[in-house]
């Protein structure tokens, strides 16, 4: 569902609402924090305090409106399962990333306090951290992705089809014992 998670809690009840209508009342049992913008690689001093703003409004605030929303109502039910989207990025440094960096590794820290927070109540949190991944905006004969696929053992890029995997093993009764967990899917570049 459509949202823009940039006009604050507002907007994030909205879609909270349009979710559960749309599942005809049943309570949302799976929250799956995937929204983000991704800003052009700078170096920090470029980055204008607006875009720190912006960048964080939607990668970081929207995930914690929308998880300190719905993950209660899950724990009052005794379970659910919430997979935030990180990013390689927030376990590795990447010169000119630090923006877009900083907020994945805020999404990786705070899956590990929302795990602490709402595990005892049968809600599982848990991270997937794409590397480079194919889609309308990267593909292979991008200059830099070229470069980073140099260091990545399995020497391409993940495709769509993969991270979603990952997030369905996630979401599974398969992981039901998985808590606090970042599962890289990004071909072994954070391994080496």
């Amino acid at each position: 569902m459509a949202a823009d998670l940039g006009a604050g809690r507002a907007a994030v009840e909205r879609l909270e609402s349009q979710a559960t209508t749309a599942a005809n009342g049943a309570p949302l049992d799976i929250l799956v924090n995937n929204a983000a913008t991704i800003p052009m690689p700078m170096p920090t001093a470029e980055v204008s305090e607006q875009l720190l703003r912006d960048v964080f409004v939607v990668n970081v605030i929207g995930p914690f409106l929308l998880t300190g929303l719905i993950a209660p109502a899950m724990a009052r039910r005794g379970g659910g399962v919430v997979i935030n989207i990180g990013s390689i990025n927030g376990l590795i440094g990447l010169g000119g990333s630090a923006l877009y960096s900083a907020t994945k590794a805020t999404i990786h820290s705070l899956t590990k306090s929302w795990a602490a927070e709402y595990g005892p109540s049968g809600v599982r949190v848990n991270t997937v951290a794409p590397g480079p991944t194919r889609t309308e905006r990267f593909d292979e004969s991008d200059d830099r992705i070229a470069l980073l696929l140099g260091r990545i053992p399995s020497r391409r890029m993940s495709t769509i089809a993969e991270i979603a995997a990952a997030v369905v093993f996630l979401a599974s009764d398969d992981a039901a014992n998985i808590h606090g967990a970042t599962l890289s899917a990004d071909g072994g570049f954070a391994a080496v």
